[in-house]
């Protein structure tokens, strides 16, 4: 990329071209939606999303929250175009810099099993697998059901 790489947050004009990077960079699940989870991250004030821009465009985004114990890092995305000149690296600088500055002591992010390259990225930063299992619960009934039939049809797609 010739145009220098800034990193700075999210504006709400800033969304359409996150949403599409992540889905671009395959992030995305139809049971999760990324509008909905931007706007909790930006209102809670918990968290926030940051972009990095290369000229006009968008070229890199990360998802940062906490608890007050550990930050998180979500949907972390360089584009296809923009990768392997250590802006993945520079996005999760920034989401642990953010966590340092809120006194948050620990960072966690979730990795697909199956996504090899992505766990090779992290475990070169220092990530750790910690050897536990993530398990969660769909707190709205009214999309319980429909958040199954998603994942079983989103898995029935996946190449075998």
């Amino acid at each position: 990329m010739s145009d220098a790489i800034t990193l700075a947050p999210i504006t709400d004009g800033d969304i359409p071209a996150v949403v599409d990077l992540w889905a671009r960079c395959g992030l995305i699940r139809p049971w999760n939606d990324p509008i909905e989870d931007i706007r909790i991250a930006r209102d809670s004030g918990h968290g926030t999303v940051v972009v990095a821009r290369a000229g006009e465009g968008i070229v890199g985004a990360v998802m940062i929250g906490h608890d007050g114990h550990r930050g998180a890092v979500y949907y972390l995305a360089v584009d296809p175009e923009a990768r392997l000149g250590g802006l993945g690296r520079r996005l999760v600088g920034e989401a642990e810099a953010w966590c340092r500055a809120r006194g948050v002591p620990k960072i966690n992010l979730l990795v697909r099993k199956e996504n090899a390259g992505v766990l090779a990225f992290y475990e070169a930063l220092g990530f750790a697998d910690t050897h536990s299992v993530c398990l969660y619960r769909t707190l709205d009934p009214d999309k319980v059901e429909r958040e199954k039939a998603q994942k079983a049809a989103w898995a029935a797609n996946l190449p075998r």
